[in-house]
């Protein structure tokens, strides 16, 4: 079985629900206190052991490749000061986080369009899908949690979350049979299910591990709900053709197409910063008083 060591995150979305914030910033460079959304993401690829990364974007998001490109100006100034030491150091660091690709989604037709983008650089190998909207804070990295489900049953894998039968119609849902610990075996899914078509309460939420045969799939999908291409359609054809697993992953996963998701993460990660931390979690308290 190949190692998967190939990621691709579709981040050529407009950000339409963050309005007027995405207006000239593209959603993936939120900040989550000191670091962009789309910074975590390819931090949990890079610690899930990944090495090339494809960032799907479109139009007006150059401001994702400066990111993770070296900085000479803003590395001179920080070198030869001890205290900015760290500082320059984190700078650095991430364009050796993986060797990241770029490639334009010139039309804005899906998820499932954006990831047929990715064909050349998948080259025939399994590969990880990190959605541009989902950051994910836990201990183990999903990422990771997925590609050992991968290793184990040799199948594609989703990671799935239970949510509300309100929230289900805004997602997808899946029709899954418990295989052992957190993990099932999914044998159907439907994106954006009306009341009465749910298989379950589980859902896709933001990351998957597939085969290479999904471009082909792909390829002969037709437009699903919002008369986009739906990587849920092509998923569901491999679902019913080979079997997925479906991995109840361990972490808390944000929206960061949400300004609720948004604010949510903000909190969650200002509470476990080290430099703010404790000063915040006081401020937290303090203000609770006057609500």
């Amino acid at each position: 079985m190949k190692k998967i060591r190939k990621a691709v995150i579709p981040a050529a979305g407009l950000g339409t629900r963050v309005l007027p914030a995405t207006k000239a910033m593209p959603k993936e460079m939120l900040p989550i206190v000191d670091k962009p959304a789309i910074q975590y993401i390819v931090e949990e690829a890079a610690a899930s052991g990944i090495e090339d990364i494809l960032i799907i974007t479109n139009r007006g998001k150059g401001l994702l490749e400066d990111h993770f490109d070296r900085a000479p100006e803003l590395e001179d100034r920080l070198m030869g000061s001890p205290e900015k030491e760290a500082m320059l150091e984190q700078v650095v660091a991430l364009s050796r986080l993986a060797n990241i690709y770029y490639v334009r989604q010139k039309e804005t037709k899906g998820l499932g369009h954006a990831v047929s983008c990715a064909r050349s650089f998948v080259q025939g190998e399994p590969f990880a899908v990190l959605y541009g909207d989902d950051v994910i804070f836990g201990k183990d990295p999903v990422c990771a949690q997925l590609i050992r489900a991968y290793e184990s049953y040799g199948v594609g894998v989703v990671g799935v979350k239970e949510v509300s039968p309100e929230a289900i119609r805004k997602y997808s849902s899946l029709k899954v049979e418990p295989l052992r610990d957190n993990l099932f075996r999914c044998t159907d899914m439907i994106e954006k299910p009306a009341p009465g078509q749910e298989f379950s309460l589980y859902s896709i939420l933001g990351r998957c591990v597939l085969p290479p045969e999904i471009f082909d799939i792909l390829d002969d999908t037709p437009p699903g709900a919002g008369g986009e291409i739906q990587l849920t359609d092509a998923m569901r054809t491999l679902a019913r053709r080979d079997g997925m697993t479906a991995v109840d992953f361990t972490g808390t996963r944000y929206d960061m197409g949400s300004k609720l998701g948004i604010m949510q993460a903000s909190v969650e990660a200002a509470l476990a910063h080290p430099e703010i931390g404790t000063d915040f979690r006081a401020y937290l308290k303090e203000l609770s008083k006057s609500l």
